[in-house]
Parts: structure tokens; C-alpha cells; sequence
């Protein structure tokens, strides 16, 4: 089961606060049973809002199947038919 999120949590905790507020003073009331409802309806609204934040996408790419590979096609250059000349080395002056 995955963790929850900083933003599930922050969500979560805004809405099981707002609604409880929104609640007691909309429903106006005052005794304990009364507070108890209000608290449980908040704290099932704040779950909802929690799970319904969307969670950490990942962060792996998806799998890709390996490629195949392609043959390899190496270019040599055939030798060359002219005669190849060697360089010229001088003779040092005596």
C-alpha cells in the first residue's frame, strides 16, 4: 500500500478542518451527540479529499522492449591500384 502524500495530507487535513467548521455553523448545533456527527461526516469528507488527490506519478519510463539490432555494414576502402609512394627522406649534409 503506497504512502500518502504531502499534498494528500495538507488536502486532507484542510478539508476535515473547513468542513467541521462549514458544519457546527451551518447545523447550529450545540449538544455532544450533534458534535459527533458533525466530526464524523467532516473526518469521511477529508478522507475522500485525500484519496481523491491524485498520487506521485512514476518516475521510471515505462518498459521498453529491446530493439533489434541491426546488422552492421563496415566500409573499407579496397586498396588502391596506383603505386603508392613513399615519402622522400633527404640526406643530411655532411
Amino acid at each position: 500500500m503506497p504512502r500518502p502524500t504531502v499534498a494528500q495530507f495538507a488536502y486532507g487535513s484542510c478539508a476535515v478542518i473547513l468542513s467541521t467548521l462549514a458544519l457546527l455553523l451551518l447545523s447550529g448545533t450545540s449538544s455532544g451527540a450533534g458534535v459527533a456527527v458533525v466530526a464524523v461526516v467532516a473526518l469521511a469528507l477529508g478522507l475522500v479529499v485525500a484519496v481523491r488527490v491524485p498520487g506521485p506519478t512514476s518516475r521510471r519510463p515505462a518498459a521498453v522492449p529491446p530493439a533489434t539490432p541491426l546488422p552492421v555494414r563496415a566500409t573499407v576502402p579496397s586498396p588502391s591500384r596506383e603505386r603508392v609512394r613513399e615519402p622522400v627522406h633527404e640526406r643530411a649534409a655532411s
